[in-house]
Order: C-alpha cells, then sequence, then structure tokens
C-alpha cells in the first residue's frame, strides 16, 4: 500500500508541477508521520523518502533517536516555547513560528547550540478560529521583529488551508500566502528570505503547487488514515 500511495502522490505532484508550469524539482514532498509507528517510517525510508514532517515534539525527538541520520525533520504543529530545546538540534525547518515570543526562545536555544535555525512563519489566511498563526496584516511587522533576531533565518511562510469538500475552495487562500510572500521578498530584509511556501496537505496539495507551494504536507495520501486514537 504504502508503495502505491508514494507512487500515485508522485504522479499527483507531476502534473500539479506540469499544470502550472513548474519543473518537478521546486517542490518537497514532507511525508507527515504524526502518530505512525517507527516501522512503518523505516519502511518509507527504505522507499526513498527522507523528508518526514511530526506535529507533536516528544514524537518527533523519539523517532529522531531511533531512524537513520540522514533524515530531513520538519515540525509542522504547534511549538509551544518549553519544549523547543528538545528539537532545536533535531528539526531542519520549524513551521509553525507564530509568535515573537516563540522566536524569541527559538533564539536563546539556537544560540546556545550555536546554530542557525530555520524557521516558517504560519499565517491564519483563512482565519479560523481554530487554528494557529497570525493573521496577515501583522505579518510584516512580525517579520521585521524576526529579522532581528541573530540566529534566526526566516525561509518563508506557511499555512493551513481550511479542509474543504472541493480543494478548489483553497485556491484563494494558497494565492492570498503567495502575494504575502512575494511582497515581503521585496523589501529585502536581511535575515530574510521567502524561498518556502509550505501549503497544501493530502486533500489539496495539487491546487497548492498550481499556486506556488514550494512544500506540501501530505499525511494521509501516503500513509493511510490516522489512527486518531493516539492524537
Amino acid at each position: 500500500m504504502l508503495q502505491n500511495n508514494l507512487i500515485q502522490v508522485e504522479q499527483n505532484i507531476e502534473e500539479a508541477c506540469r499544470r502550472a508550469g513548474r519543473d518537478r524539482s521546486e517542490v518537497t514532498l514532507i511525508a507527515v508521520s504524526k502518530t505512525k509507528p517507527v516501522e512503518t517510517l523505516q519502511e518509507a525510508y527504505d522507499l526513498g523518502v527522507r523528508v518526514f514532517g511530526e506535529n507533536k515534539v516528544q514524537e518527533m525527538a523519539d523517532k529522531y533517536e531511533v531512524l537513520p541520520k540522514d533524515i530531513r525533520w520538519h515540525l509542522i504543529g504547534h511549538l509551544q516555547r518549553n519544549k523547543v530545546k528538545y528539537i532545536i538540534d533535531k528539526a531542519v525547518l520549524i513551521h509553525s513560528v507564530d509568535s515573537l515570543r516563540l522566536a524569541q526562545t527559538i533564539e536563546k536555544e539556537a544560540k546556545k547550540h550555536n546554530l542557525t535555525a530555520h524557521i516558517l512563519i504560519e499565517v491564519n489566511v483563512a482565519r479560523e478560529e481554530s487554528k494557529f498563526g497570525i493573521f496577515p496584516e501583522d505579518l510584516e511587522a512580525l517579520v521585521d521583529e524576526i529579522a532581528k533576531l541573530p540566529h534566526i533565518q526566516v525561509d518563508g511562510l506557511m499555512t493551513i488551508a481550511p479542509f474543504v469538500p472541493d480543494p478548489e475552495e483553497n485556491r484563494p487562500v494558497f494565492r492570498e500566502l503567495r502575494k504575502l510572500s512575494v511582497d515581503i521578498s521585496a523589501k529585502k530584509v536581511d535575515n530574510v528570505n521567502m524561498s518556502v511556501l509550505s501549503m497544501g496537505m493530502t486533500n489539496d496539495y495539487q491546487v497548492a503547487i498550481e499556486e506556488g507551494a514550494t512544500m506540501v504536507r501530505v499525511g494521509t495520501g501516503i500513509f493511510g488514515a490516522r489512527n486518531y486514537a493516539q492524537v
């Protein structure tokens, strides 16, 4: 099942890139492995997957210890400030920074480890009350403040679009995130580049790619339905 799912997702990505006139190399597939056992991740690894996304700090830290060290781990879930220290040297990219206080904690831990933390700013484009992320009108001010932190590199933006029956409904959400990215990029702020647009999940990643996504976060489409008892 896993191999067939990966083949199908890869075909979908290639087709979406082709429709958008983009090169397949412009899009990174993040295999969202939250709640999945190590054995399943190892199977995906053996099939060539090297980029995994986890929602929870403890789960990512546990898997990091036992799985191959060439895996690139992405922390895609909400990050509490008291958990930053556990993943600061493990996550290649933190997708979910949505406050200056969180960024300051990341800065402090990154300095301790003498490293540069790569982050994305999470934007709640659809303004859903149930979602984290800052509103678009607050983005520029937050980017300007985070840019002053010497051990942080802002690599782009992330959003979680609404779960909708028709993925086309999310096209305006993805389009707005891309516009925000272009606007910030034009300002040429130090320590800030907008090379990453993390948007699109199992339900809508093809539309996201058509609208400029450089990273898509696919869990169910690869691993099957989540075990909600473990969430």
